[in-house]
């Protein structure tokens, strides 16, 4: 970071379903390019900014964390209000924070936790919730009614193989040996949604598709086209020929929320605001820590993080 510039941090939400990912591409549309873009507009300088998780074409988020460092008489309102007011509607800015000068929102994470919702009733291929979740219910000759062939205790009993240190190698797209293949999985659950069922799932780190393949394996499972003891065997690496289950569709996949150790998130004051003139920069700059900007939520229910925000009882950067 340049000298005298003050770092932030962004909590992020996007509807995925235009976007080829977040990470920059040439001649196609993604949620760090856009980003990049409108800072440029905004302070008249190009800027880079980091991302926690590089989500991959199709694939939400609720919860994806990003820094960016910008000339110190910007504050964390100010940017908020800015970028809200100056991004593409399926881009929201949650909130902003004054961050430590090195904090790095992928390299400081400890654990990232995603969500995948399975629709099983008709509601859920109405196009007000398809685009965020798989729907898997079969249309009856009443539209009003469907049925989905999915036992969720099947579910419940393979997410409870998940839990623990282990290789994920099986459920990995091929071509990534060098990252590694060994994950903690510290919560892996399912639990019910307005439309059906959504997988939870934290871990300090995934490997590249691993949560669409564990998905799309499950599923199988649920819908009895393979056995509980396929899941088993690739778990423990004792795979005999056995393969995933082809890969859920990313549309049902949210980045739910990064987390940090306490001492990266704290608020960063060292940074004196003498150029300021906007009354907004005061509290960046004075002994108090400022509380971070937040948003006023948007109304979009499908695009909100089912849960609260208490911590799950019980991460790489591909889903």
């Amino acid at each position: 970071m340049a000298r005298g510039q003050r770092r932030f941090r962004l909590t992020l939400h996007y509807d995925g379903t235009r976007f080829f990912g977040w990470q920059m591409q040439p001649e196609v549309r993604t949620v760090q390019g856009e980003l990049h873009a409108t800072l440029e507009r905004l302070t008249g300088a190009p800027r880079t900014v980091t991302g926690a998780g590089r989500t991959d074409r199709g694939v939400h988020a609720t919860g994806q964390v990003a820094a960016v460092a910008l000339p110190p008489r910007w504050s964390a309102a100010t940017l908020l209000r800015a970028l809200n007011a100056t991004l593409p509607q399926d881009i929201w800015v949650a909130e902003a924070h004054v961050a430590p000068p090195g904090f790095h929102p992928r390299y400081d994470a400890t654990a990232r936790e995603y969500g995948y919702r399975l629709g099983l009733t008709a509601a859920a291929r109405s196009p007000f919730h398809r685009p965020w979740c798989w729907p898997l219910a079969h249309l009856t000759d009443d539209a009003s009614s469907a049925g989905a062939d999915v036992d969720v205790e099947a579910l419940h009993a393979a997410a409870a193989l998940l839990a623990g240190e282990k290789s994920f190698a099986a459920f990995a797209r091929a071509g990534q040996e060098h990252r590694g293949d060994r994950c903690i999985v510290t919560g892996a659950r399912w639990t019910q949604w307005a439309l059906g069922v959504e997988f939870t799932i934290l871990a300090n780190r995934f490997l590249h598709h691993m949560v669409r393949y564990l998905v799309g394996t499950m599923v199988d499972i649920a819908r009895g086209r393979r056995p509980l003891d396929d899941m088993r065997a690739m778990l423990a690496g004792n795979q005999d020929g056995l393969v995933t289950s082809p890969p859920a569709p990313a549309a049902g996949l949210f980045l739910r929320r990064v987390r940090y150790p306490a001492h990266t998130t704290a608020h960063n004051t060292a940074i004196p605001d003498d150029s300021a003139t906007d009354s907004d920069n005061t509290a960046a700059a004075a002994d108090v820590p400022p509380e971070p900007a937040r948003s006023v939520p948007f109304a979009n229910p499908a695009l909100l993080d089912s849960d609260t925000d208490r911590p799950l009882a019980g991460s790489a950067n591909h889903s």
